[in-house]
C-alpha cells in the first residue's frame, strides 16, 4: 500500500467578472490529495493522511477521496476550516495561486495525533507546503525519518512561496527531507528558486550523494531527465494542446512511483539498480500521464487504462 502524506484543498479558479463580483469555480486540489487520487486512478492501493475539515468544503474533499477509492481511514477531522487556493491560469496555461489556509485543517496535525499505518504500508510519498507549515511539517518530517528503514520514502518539495515565502525555511525543509528520501522528484522551476547557482545535475549529484537513490527532474514541455548513482537518462514530453498545467506534476511523482511498482523496484536497492534503459522508459511512462492531464482542466489525472 502507498500512504501519501500531506494537504488537501479547494482549487478555486478566478473566472469572468460579474454586475456583483466574479464567478468562482471551485475545484478538488492539493498537490499530495491529487497524488493520491492519481495512484488511485492508476489501479494502486493508496491510503490518505491529512487533515480534513468538517465544513462543506471538506466534505466534499472527502467525498471525492472516497469516489476515487483512496483510503480515508487515516485522515484526521476537526472543524477549523478548509484551505483555499486562488487560481488564475495565463495566456501559455500556468496557474498562479494565492493561498488562504492560516490555521486550516490540514494544517492540523501534530507528533501525537499521528495515525498508526497498516502494516500493508510500502512507500510514504511526502510533498508541497504540509512539510514547510506547523505543526504538521514537524510532525510529517519526523513520521519520514521514523519509517526510513522499514519503507520507501518519496518526496517531492512542490514549492510555494505564497505559503511560506522564506527560501531558506524552505531549503532547510528540502535538505532535511533529502538526506531521509530515498526517491526525490523535484521541478526544474523549484530547483531554479532553491538553489539557482547550481545546474539541476549538480542538485542532482549532491542528492544522491546525500542519501537518495534516484532523483527526477521535470523540465515542463522539454522533458524529464532521472539520476542514479550509476545511470542518467532524459525524456522528452509528448506533444500535446495544453489547456493548464495544474496537477501535471503529481501526475508524474503517481505514475513515476505506479512504474516502479508494477517493475517491482520500489525499493532503495531496486532503485539504485535501474539502468539507462529502465530510466528512460520510467520517464516516458510518467511524461505521457503528465501530458494526459496537461490537455484537460483542474488537474484530472488519467487512469492506468489510458496509458496502454
Amino acid at each position: 500500500m502507498f500512504v501519501v502524506c500531506g494537504e488537501a484543498l479547494m482549487d478555486v479558479y478566478m473566472g469572468e467578472a460579474t454586475p456583483t463580483g466574479m464567478t468562482l469555480d471551485a475545484r478538488i486540489g492539493g498537490s499530495p490529495l491529487n497524488v493520491a487520487q492519481g495512484l488511485a486512478r492508476m489501479a494502486r492501493p493508496v491510503a490518505f493522511l491529512t487533515g480534513l475539515s468538517t465544513d462543506a468544503l471538506g466534505e466534499r474533499l472527502l467525498a471525492s477521496l472516497q469516489s476515487e477509492a483512496v483510503d480515508t481511514s487515516l485522515i484526521l477531522r476537526s472543524d477549523a476550516p478548509s484551505t483555499l487556493s486562488a487560481v488564475s491560469v495565463d495566456a501559455s496555461g500556468v496557474p498562479r495561486y494565492a493561498f488562504h489556509g492560516n490555521g486550516a485543517a490540514d494544517r492540523q496535525i501534530t507528533h501525537d495525533s499521528l495515525p498508526t499505518l497498516p502494516p500493508a504500508t510500502r512507500v510514504l510519498q511526502f510533498g508541497s507546503y504540509a512539510l514547510a507549515v506547523e505543526p504538521v511539517g514537524s510532525a510529517l518530517r519526523a513520521l519520514a525519518a521514523r519509517e526510513r528503514e522499514r519503507r520507501l520514502i518519496a518526496y517531492d518539495p512542490n514549492v510555494r512561496l505564497n505559503v511560506e515565502p522564506d527560501l531558506s525555511h524552505w531549503r532547510a525543509v528540502v535538505e532535511q527531507m533529502v538526506s531521509i528520501a530515498h526517491l526525490v522528484k523535484v521541478s526544474d522551476e523549484d530547483l531554479g528558486l532553491l538553489y539557482p547557482s547550481e545546474t539541476p545535475e549538480q542538485v542532482a549529484a549532491r542528492w544522491l550523494a546525500q542519501g537518495a537513490a534516484l532523483v527526477a527532474v521535470t523540465r515542463g514541455r522539454h522533458g524529464a531527465s532521472a539520476w542514479t548513482r550509476t545511470a542518467h537518462a532524459d525524456a522528452p514530453s509528448p506533444e500535446t494542446k495544453v489547456v493548464d498545467t495544474v496537477g501535471a506534476g503529481d501526475t508524474f511523482q503517481a505514475a513515476l512511483l505506479t512504474w516502479l511498482d508494477e517493475h517491482d523496484a520500489l525499493t532503495p536497492d531496486a532503485l539504485s539498480a535501474l539502468d539507462g534503459a529502465s530510466l528512460g522508459a520510467l520517464l516516458r511512462f510518467a511524461a505521457r500521464a503528465a501530458a494526459i492531464t496537461c490537455s484537460r482542466r483542474g488537474a484530472d489525472m488519467p487512469r492506468r487504462a489510458e496509458l496502454g
